[in-house]
């Protein structure tokens, strides 16, 4: 059993950064794949990035812009948001699987998710 915060929403300016973090509870942490996913009012929820031992994935949206880095000592995730657009904003979540797929399936546990709002 998995237990995520996220903390780190907010409103921002467009262009703006923010940072999410996402702790976890659980004492095999480095052992799951860790995404972030958003969902957008009226939409479906959407893949951002992921992070496992076999690598790292953005989606082509959050390219070059977003950062997803973790650290097992800590059990955290961390999402680091550079440059952001108004269209970024969503409800931001937290989730861990055993496989750093893109699809929502694929993760086993979920945080609670956390709001950013960019302003344009």
């Amino acid at each position: 059993q998995v237990h995520l915060v996220e903390s780190g929403g907010g409103l921002v300016q467009a262009g703006g950064s923010l940072r999410l973090s996402c702790a976890a509870s659980g004492r095999t942490f480095s052992s799951y794949a860790m995404a972030w996913f958003r969902q957008a009012p009226g939409k479906e929820r959407e893949f951002v990035a992921a992070i496992s031992q076999r690598g790292i994935y953005y989606a082509d949206s959050v390219k070059g812009r977003f950062t997803i880095s973790r650290d097992n000592a800590e059990s955290t995730v961390y999402l680091q948001m550079n440059s952001l657009k108004p269209e970024d904003t969503a409800v931001y979540y937290c989730a861990a699987g055993l496989v750093a797929l893109r699809s929502v399936s694929s993760y086993n546990y979920w945080g609670q998710g956390t709001q950013v709002t960019v302003s344009s």
